[in-house]
């Protein structure tokens, strides 16, 4: 099924992007650079991201704060799950099996990348039942139940893909190693499974919510103008337009959804095709692939440039390394001097 993934027996590594490899430095090039400037990016925006979070106690007045944070943790544990596939392209000694290491590596991820969309389908509905039900939404969405829900996205998101250590690949994540690429088929059955099981279902509700979300907020807006224009004709004074009070933030956390949605597009796409043995290329692989974990980069941007409660927690968290940093440096300065001035007392 993956007979085009088979690298060659001439004595080269195996390289997705053959164009690449350089015989003076016999390692693939191009995968190590991309897989380790995303490591990067990914493994430092969510650390940042949960600083922030601990720094802004009102971020934590938001219960979909639970959701984000779970999603932060998870996408920092896939910067540093990518530690294993750029070490194996540059060819370090891996103490277990290839098929193993492989196995393991394309399990791990596509659990955290289950997580970061069961959370994005929890946002949705925490987001749906704030502006149906707001008058209970504090009653019927408790921390306990955050935690609980949260617990079961783990819970759930590791028994789905539990299945691919027997039955097949959950996804293109270990094709960097070649027996995942060569060895390790897909299996249409299972795709239908997490298709059926995860991507279709998290999918319709973020739809279903959204929509009913924008369509509620425009008819709140519309009633509250209408309701404002009366008052002001009365009072002699123009009215102004005010939007629905929970429209902005769920703007934040739709461009969140959506942006995880395009990136992942080209990779759901692509594994279907493949699954179904109608297409299957290595470079869209590793591409749609890596387009697809890039995402957990996308988050952080996405967050910091969208909340103004966040951007605040970040000059914070500045501000308090800053002012380390300062402190740091007078006690060092004032140190060197003290020192010098003991220095030339022994000498006078």
């Amino acid at each position: 099924m993956n007979s085009s993934l088979v690298g060659n027996q001439s004595g080269r590594p195996f390289c997705l992007l053959a164009i690449s490899y350089l015989e003076t430095i016999n390692f693939c090039l191009l995968e190590v650079v991309i897989i380790v400037f995303l490591m990067v990016l990914i493994i430092s925006g969510n650390i940042i991201v949960i600083f922030v979070f601990h720094c802004a106690p009102l971020l934590n007045h938001h219960t979909t704060s639970y959701f984000i944070q779970t999603m932060a943790y998870a996408d920092l544990l896939v910067g540093v799950s990518c530690l294993v596939p750029s070490l194996s392209l540059l060819h370090y000694p891996i103490v277990l099996s290839e098929s193993l290491v492989c196995q393991i590596f394309g399990y791990v991820v596509s659990v955290l990348k289950s997580v970061s969309m069961a959370s994005l389908a929890c946002i949705s509905i925490d987001r749906y039942i704030a502006i149906t039900k707001p008058l209970t939404y504090n009653t019927l969405v408790t921390p306990w139940r955050l935690r609980i829900c949260i617990l079961l996205i783990w819970l759930y998101s590791c028994l789905v893909f539990l299945p691919s250590f027997h039955w097949g690949k959950p996804g293109y994540h270990g094709d960097v190693f070649q027996w995942c690429a060569s060895s390790w088929n897909t299996d249409p059955y299972f795709t239908l499974f997490i298709v059926v099981m995860l991507y279709a279902p998290a999918a319709f509700i973020v739809c279903f919510t959204y929509f009913n979300i924008f369509r509620i907020c425009q008819q709140h807006t519309k009633e509250i103008n209408e309701r404002r224009v009366r008052f002001s004709s009365q009072e002699g004074e123009a009215g102004e337009a005010h939007p629905c009070p929970d429209k902005r933030y769920a703007m934040v956390l739709f461009r969140i959804t959506s942006v995880f949605y395009i990136l992942w597009l080209p990779y759901i796409i692509y594994f279907l095709l493949e699954s179904s043995n109608v297409y299957s290329n290595r470079v869209a692989s590793f591409l749609t692939t890596w387009l697809a974990i890039s995402n957990s980069f996308c988050n952080c941007v996405i967050y910091s440039l969208s909340n103004s409660v966040f951007q605040k927690g970040l000059k914070r968290l500045s501000g308090a390394i800053c002012a380390s940093c300062t402190r740091q440096r007078v006690a060092k300065d004032s140190s060197t001097s003290r020192s010098k001035r003991s220095s030339n007392g022994c000498h006078v």
